[in-house]
């Protein structure tokens, strides 16, 4: 098996079937369209041009700049303190992908967010630090990412 190898192109250079294929991941992706057959009718594409480039094109962000974290946090038992580290998440440009809390103990709760960073990369050191100045944060941890 080759080694993969991937390129960035701007999209005005690419063929219209790809574009036509990222149209349709996204719109599946969304919910908007339910099978690859009412996909492939939308954009305009056979099912057999879908299938044979849908593993293979990506959106540059798809690909390559969605960092996906990990945060541990040990939250006050207060009100509002979840709320205030959902803000800094978006602050920050995250898409929350999960949220598990546990039930307080000791009033801290244990509450572990996972993460999709968009935009400008962040490094662990700089999510860390944000989360210093919220209220009722008595720790916060970058424990995976990709």
């Amino acid at each position: 098996m080759s080694e993969q190898h991937f390129v960035v192109a701007d999209a005005e250079v690419l063929p219209e079937i790809v574009l036509k294929v990222l149209e349709a991941k996204k719109l599946l992706a969304r919910g908007d369209c339910r099978t690859s057959t009412e996909v492939c009718r939308k954009v305009g594409i056979s099912r057999s041009a879908y299938y044979k480039y849908k593993d293979c094109v990506f959106t540059y962000e798809e690909k390559l700049t969605n960092k996906i974290i990990t945060l541990n946090f040990v939250l006050k038992d207060e009100r509002g303190v979840l709320s205030a580290v959902l803000s800094k998440l978006y602050e920050l440009n995250a898409n929350i992908l999960t949220l598990n809390q546990s039930i307080p103990i000791d009033s801290a709760a244990a509450v572990t967010i996972t993460v999709r960073f968009n935009g400008d990369i962040i490094s662990t050191a700089q999510i860390e630090s944000a989360f210093k100045t919220v209220y009722g944060v008595v720790k916060c941890k970058v424990v995976s990412g990709e």
